[in-house]
């Protein structure tokens, strides 16, 4: 993992959070919600931050330490490392990708494509209204279950 300097925006308590998820109109809003020294955190945020060029136009990313968003963290029962949530025009964006847990992505994404992958799925069902995203995926993603 590099040290490179995070190109997704921090947000630092909740009045922030729900800021953001009000503001934006046009774009999937992606939330990475965790430990700021985890291991797996740190990669997610690596494998996010080289995603984000080419997701500009359909999203927007945030990242939340959880020891700043404890209020957050009892609302959506973030008790993983590394979580990420979705939301667009203010509502919260529930996705199946087979795992069980609707609510948020609780895993590592494999790779760049995988994470672009799915936050493009996401975007065209939340474009079509969709607040439930159904993603298939044929390759193989680190799921933790």
């Amino acid at each position: 993992m590099t040290n490179k300097i995070s190109k997704m925006q921090t947000l630092k308590s909740s009045l922030e959070l729900d800021r953001a998820i009000l503001n934006e109109k046009h774009r999937l809003i992606v939330i990475r919600f965790g430990d700021e020294n985890d291991v797996e955190t740190l990669y997610m945020d690596e494998v996010i931050n080289k995603s984000i060029e080419s997701l500009n136009n359909i999203a927007v990313f945030y990242k939340m330490d959880l020891k700043t968003a404890e209020e957050v963290v009892s609302i959506y029962e973030l008790i993983d490392p590394c979580s990420l949530m979705f939301f667009f025009r203010n509502k919260h964006i529930m996705v199946d990708l087979g795992t069980g847990n609707y609510n948020k992505i609780n895993w590592l994404f494999n790779s760049k494509q995988d994470c672009i992958d799915i936050i493009e799925t996401i975007y065209r069902g939340v474009i079509k209204g969709k607040t439930l995203i159904f993603f298939n995926h044929s390759s193989n993603i680190n799921k933790r279950q």
